[in-house]
């Protein structure tokens, strides 16, 4: 177990002539970001990114322009799912030492006061650059929605979680579009109809969690409405997702191959998942599970590059 180490004491021991111990807390500091934020990068780094391609199609930029829109996004999205996972990390220690011991503050990695120090740092930084990069309401809506869904407790009751998670998505497509252009009706019938999708099925995440979540206090829909009950319920939503996709979304662009190819992508992951939240029933088989939620997350929004 490697050394407790705030933020405070790391800044304490750089000289600020010694570009050599800067470089090394730097260095750190990625790290430790990394360890908040590495499991979450399929659903809140990845996605925004793929978006923003998306919008730079659309709107007509060139690659340059592009790219520039994308370097931007990634130091947006990566301060965005930072921010959140060490709030989220800071209040539901005791709970990941049940569900999660790998995460940093319970293996001891970094102390509670230097997250709390980094959470500040990072609620700072990420209020700058919305601002800076023209999306600061989609940023202070996220830090709202992390506060309550984190520090006010929002999360221990299931449908203030899930719809907390739904609004998350809102601005977290709105702000990836604004990095390149205005937000259209199209583009708002995609953010409406994911955000919808995430509040109905982001408590696939909660059948891995069951113990841990039971110990805390949680109210996750699982624990109020039954496991079993939330299998058959989750099952069947994603047995009909294929259909609600394709009636909102994709039939109203045209039948077009790429469309038909994504929409029967987009069907296959809904099926697997479908057929994997009712045969397999272990912690292990329901993280996985979840995983390809977040993989058909990112189809849906690389899907926005093909067809919009």
């Amino acid at each position: 177990m490697q050394p407790r180490m705030t933020m405070r004491t790391t800044l304490e021991g750089t000289h600020p002539a010694d570009p050599v111990a800067w470089l090394r807390f730097i260095q750190r500091e990625l790290w430790v970001s990394w360890r908040f934020v590495g499991g979450d990068v399929s659903s809140a780094v990845v996605p925004p990114l793929l978006f923003i391609v998306a919008a730079g199609g659309h709107h007509g930029l060139g690659a340059g322009e592009v790219w520039g829109a994308l370097a931007r996004g990634v130091l947006y999205f990566w301060l965005f799912a930072y921010a959140f996972g060490l709030s989220n990390q800071l209040v539901g220690v005791e709970e990941d030492r049940v569900n999660k011991p790998h995460r940093p503050l319970v293996r001891g990695e970094v102390s509670v006061r230097g997250t709390r120090w980094r959470w500040v740092a990072c609620m700072t930084l990420l209020t700058g650059v919305g601002f800076g990069f023209g999306v600061g309401k989609w940023a202070l809506l996220w830090q709202l929605i992390i506060v309550v869904h984190n520090e006010a407790g929002g999360a221990k009751r299931w449908w203030a979680k899930n719809l907390l998670i739904a609004l998350g998505v809102v601005t977290q497509l709105g702000a990836a579009w604004e990095l390149v252009g205005p937000l259209t009706a199209v583009t708002w019938r995609w953010i409406g109809l994911l955000a919808s999708v995430v509040f109905l099925l982001v408590s696939l995440q909660d059948l891995r969690d069951v113990e841990g979540d039971r110990a805390s206090g949680r109210k996750t829909f699982p624990l109020v409405f039954g496991e079993k009950r939330t299998r058959y319920v989750l099952g069947t939503l994603f047995g009909l997702l294929p259909l609600v996709i394709h009636e909102v979304l994709m039939k109203p662009l045209g039948l077009t191959a790429a469309v038909v190819a994504c929409d029967v992508g987009l069907a296959v992951v809904s099926g697997v998942i479908a057929v994997r939240v009712l045969g397999w029933r272990t912690p292990k088989a329901d993280h996985r599970t979840y995983l390809l939620f977040t993989y058909w997350y990112c189809l849906a929004l690389l899907s926005t590059i093909v067809v919009l």
